[in-house]
């Protein structure tokens, strides 16, 4: 069935307006609930003429509003780029771990925090934060390019290789970090664990500008690839008939994904199933086409984490359980349901 470009205008609306409502319920609710019509009245205070008490206005401005404009930026990247590898693998299983860039980014952020003390002891400990998150980016940087490079052949670069090659690089990251593991003290161990599990209660505005700078080119350039990975969906073959130079395309969305995926490791840690879940569940309802599955996905992604978040800081208040346990509680279940969906229709 064809859907009408109507009918997707609509969808697209309707994700936008869900989207507007889990920012305000990631602003609103916590373990000091503050009331919607005062976390507006704290975010336009200068417009509505009206202030609120103080330590709203603190708990607004500094502390949830960084953190929702994190979950935003994280969700939409993790979600676009997870679409963009479903759709150069094309296989909605796909996701951007299977090329070893989040086990990468851990494991740099593991040898900062473990074996971090010999840069970070002259200078202080308050500067292992600032190695830490350069430190993940370019080890997901790195991984991603090892496992670029098995897998190219002569014929070109072979999806097949570098998904063999993405497991290989990922099942070795996770045996150097859990040796790191084993070597680290109780603080370092406590920090490495909070950091695989993936939080956004590091938020700030600083952190959040960085984290925007690296994602906005990707958020530019991947959805005008998405003629591309429509012409991918029919096979590599056919795409060099369409005119696709598939081999930049790849390179393209290899390198895209690893800076997007990098970039949201370094500054919220191991956050999983996004970029698996998100574009599934938006092809449901879309269909297959990138022109409104890659921005559909990104309004998405930002919902579903923020709203992630809000589960994770209500369940335990005034705890704060990881981020990544409620993501990996909520799309682990939806990765075996489509599994076995897959295997019913013969894809395995």
């Amino acid at each position: 069935m064809v859907l009408q470009p109507r009918y997707k205008r609509l969808v697209m609306m309707g994700l936008l307006a869900f989207l507007l409502v889990a920012c305000l319920l990631s602003l609103a609710l916590g373990p000091v609930s503050i009331a919607p019509s005062d976390t507006l009245r704290a975010l336009f205070w200068r417009f509505a003429g009206t202030a609120v008490p103080a330590d709203q206005q603190l708990i607004i401005e500094q502390i949830r509003l960084p953190r929702m404009l994190m979950g935003v930026v994280a969700g939409a990247t993790l979600a676009l780029t997870g679409a963009a590898m479903q759709g150069l693998f094309r296989n909605p299983l796909a996701d951007p771990g299977l090329i070893g860039i989040s086990s990468g980014a851990a494991l740099g952020a593991a040898l900062v925090i473990v074996l971090g003390s010999l840069l970070v002891g002259p200078l202080g400990a308050d500067w292992q934060p600032y190695l830490t998150v350069p430190g993940a980016f370019v080890g997901g940087l790195a991984c991603t390019a090892l496992v670029y490079r098995l897998g190219q052949s002569v014929q070109g670069t072979s999806v097949a290789s570098m998904l063999l090659a993405g497991i290989a690089i990922t099942a070795i990251s996770g045996a150097l970090v859990g040796l790191l593991s084993y070597l680290a003290d109780d603080g370092m161990l406590r920090t490495l664990t909070f950091w695989n599990m993936g939080s956004l209660a590091a938020a700030d505005y600083p952190r959040v500008g960085l984290l925007l700078l690296c994602c906005l080119p990707i958020w530019w350039r991947l959805p005008r690839l998405a003629p591309a990975l429509n012409a991918l969906l029919l096979g590599e073959s056919e795409a060099r008939h369409l005119g696709v130079e598939v081999e930049r395309v790849k390179r393209e969305l290899v390198l895209l994904t690893a800076l997007g995926v990098g970039a949201c490791v370094a500054a919220c840690g191991l956050i999983g199933f996004v970029g698996l879940v998100v574009p599934h569940l938006v092809r449901l309802v879309l269909g297959p086409d990138h022109r409104w599955l890659l921005p559909a996905s990104m309004l998405l992604g930002s919902a579903l984490l923020l709203l992630s978040d809000v589960t994770a800081r209500l369940l335990l208040a005034p705890a704060e359980l990881p981020l990544g346990i409620i993501t990996a509680l909520l799309g682990a279940p939806f990765f075996l349901s489509l599994l076995m969906r897959v295997r019913r229709q013969g894809g395995f």
